[in-house]
């Protein structure tokens, strides 16, 4: 067992070190994980230091999946999956990009849903190129399930912000301030019929007015705005997927996001590496 996981990290290791543009912005952004990091700590913010902690234990995940399941990443791949990462952690989280720059979070999201699309599409297209599948998946239905894949994870990132902001009290469903609201709640008359207020000046929270100068919606545009960004990132990689699946055009752009199972030659050298520390 103990042999078996070391050579697991090795292979790991080889995955990190086979692609050297790859590994060179791996590298590169984990020595600015590691300085943000030390200057947590000299400031005491060890909140962010945990935060620091996690993205480098993310930045390793693209090569432990291709250990453990054999498939190869595109280097143009890894690499956004890097730098997206380190974009939506270092960036985003402390050095507060999602509040210096307003449309960050929907960058972020629109690629969220564009690679999220690419890993569906891959999952499928890998189970469908196996030899012992009896059935052979259409073009147009694999890039249904990459689309389908890519909102669920959207629908289910919404879910997870939305119980850190109800249980932790934290406000990752960030407030937008709108001006016009239709409420059936303020209908005196309790008759289901909207009550429209426009040109909201200001708004107050226990007799205190607030300096927003609107009405301080609590997540709901946030978080519809962040599904349909992805909406539209998932969309636009499943049919330039479709197409790529149809054709499996070589000079497609699709063909450096979408993992390949390992070469025949690959697959060997680890088997007999395997073997050969057994032995």
């Amino acid at each position: 067992m103990r042999q078996k996981m070391q050579n697991f990290w090795k292979a790991v290791r080889a995955e990190l070190e086979e692609n050297k543009n790859t590994f060179l912005v791996y590298t590169g952004l984990r020595f600015l994980v590691i300085c943000v990091m030390i200057l947590q700590i000299f400031n005491g913010n060890y909140q962010n230091v945990f935060l620091c902690l996690i993205t480098l234990v993310l930045m390793i995940i693209p090569s432990v999946i291709q250990a453990a399941f054999k498939v190869e990443f595109p280097s143009p791949l890894e690499i956004v999956i890097l730098v997206f990462i380190f974009a939506a952690e270092i960036l985003g989280e402390i050095s507060a990009f999602y509040i210096r720059f307003p449309y960050w979070d929907t960058i972020l999201h629109t690629l969220n849903g564009f690679l999220c699309a690419a890993l569906g599409l891959s999952l499928v297209d890998l189970m469908n190129r196996q030899k012992k599948m009896l059935f052979e998946l259409s073009p147009l239905f694999m890039a249904i399930v990459a689309f389908c894949f890519s909102m669920t994870i959207g629908v289910f990132w919404e879910f997870f912000e939305f119980a850190m902001d109800f249980f932790c009290e934290l406000d990752m469903q960030k407030d937008t301030v709108v001006h016009v609201i239709s409420s059936t709640f303020l209908d005196p008359l309790r008759d289901n019929n909207s009550i429209i207020i426009r040109d909201i000046q200001n708004v107050s929270v226990n007799g205190e007015m607030l300096d927003v100068n609107g009405y301080l919606d609590i997540g709901l545009y946030d978080t519809m705005m962040d599904l349909v960004v992805n909406f539209i990132g998932a969309i636009i990689f499943s049919v330039a997927g479709y197409f790529y699946i149809k054709r499996r055009d070589q000079n497609s752009l699709i063909k450096g996001l979408v993992p390949e199972p390992w070469s025949e030659e690959k697959l060997s050298l680890q088997q007999e590496y395997e073997k050969e520390t057994k032995e």
